[in-house]
């Protein structure tokens, strides 16, 4: 088959996006493709710097807002990578070759509920690259993908800070829901026993828990929060100079992750087997789970069914913290 110009599509949300860059690498590299690339307006930062994309397509909520744009680009070959019904719609409206990512739900589904595991694909990143039937596309093995804005080089918000800014722990404090993120008094908990500066990220739902940390530890004066405070870009250029990485089942868990960077994960309700594990070498990604002989309460980690504070949240702590200083100075 000959093909030219590629339209990939996916929606949301941070980690999913980000995990779409090794297809995307690939498919350039390996084939010389025009990639166009179709998302919500609010993540094209995402990926407005990356080489391998041709053009960009945004939506606010509704594919009417671009569909006779996109027909006009007369593709030759839709990749769906994120298979709901307004991608469905889309793909009909558009009429021309596709194919669409399949997200072993029922697979999931069946282990969350019964125990059985059916589950094949491993990681979100081998089902994306076997969604491709039309083309034959290989896994360079070389990891995620994320591209700064090049014209930032300082965080103006790191102008109190009072260290050297390579020698900082980043702390991506995010989740989706209660049942993802550890509990403020376990982060606290944490950060007593961690004699290093730390820098809390996040979004507007995390200043909060940032703010306790900071003003409950007497070590306050190393424990900085920019939860809310900073773009994407300026998010991720500190995580790439940082030190090593704390995260929740997060998106900029995989951020870090394209970076290299060391990362320790903290997980409960959901489990690395349901495909959103680091990718990443396993000597550079440690995970701690709650309950790790349990099978995941749920897809997203929207309920628990083992504890009522969250399974994240019966993470050994204080085993936690000798690790993280451990692996500060391995």
């Amino acid at each position: 088959m000959s093909l030219k110009k590629i339209l990939i599509i996916r929606f949301s949300s941070i980690g999913d996006i980000v995990l779409t860059t090794p297809v995307i690498r690939c498919l350039k590299k390996q084939h010389k493709y025009c990639i166009h690339y179709l998302t919500k307006s609010k993540y094209i930062e995402l990926l407005k710097f990356n080489p391998y994309i041709d053009k960009f397509y945004s939506i606010n909520s509704n594919i009417n807002e671009i569909i006779n744009d996109l027909k006009k680009e007369k593709y030759d070959y839709v990749i769906d990578l994120h298979n709901n019904i307004r991608s469905f719609v889309l793909k009909k409206k558009l009429n021309i070759i596709s194919d669409t990512v399949y997200k072993e739900s029922f697979e999931k589904w069946l282990y969350i509920n019964t125990g059985i595991n059916l589950i094949k694909n491993k990681h979100v990143v081998n089902r994306y690259f076997k969604t491709f039937k039309k083309i034959n596309i290989n896994d360079d093995g070389k990891g995620i993908d994320y591209f700064i804005d090049p014209s930032i080089n300082a965080i103006p918000h790191l102008s109190g800070i009072k260290f050297n800014q390579t020698q900082y722990i980043i702390w991506i404090l995010g989740g989706t829901y209660s049942n993802k993120r550890l509990s403020k008094k376990n982060v606290l908990n944490i950060c007593k026993n961690i004699d290093f500066p730390i820098i809390f990220l996040g979004g507007e739902e995390e200043v909060s828990v940032g703010d306790y940390v900071v003003k409950s530890h007497s070590a306050a004066n190393n424990r900085y929060n920019l939860c809310g405070k900073l773009t994407f870009d300026q998010s991720a250029w500190l995580i790439k100079k940082s030190k090593l990485v704390l995260s929740n089942d997060t998106g900029f868990m995989h951020v870090s992750a394209a970076f290299q960077k060391k990362i320790i994960s903290f997980w409960g309700c959901t489990k690395p087997i349901l495909g959103m594990s680091p990718y990443i070498s396993d000597e550079k990604s440690i995970m701690f789970i709650g309950n790790p002989n349990k099978r995941p309460c749920s897809k997203l980690g929207d309920k628990c069914l083992y504890s009522k504070d969250g399974c994240v949240n019966d993470i050994d702590v204080e085993y936690a913290s000798n690790i993280i200083m451990k692996q500060l100075f391995d």
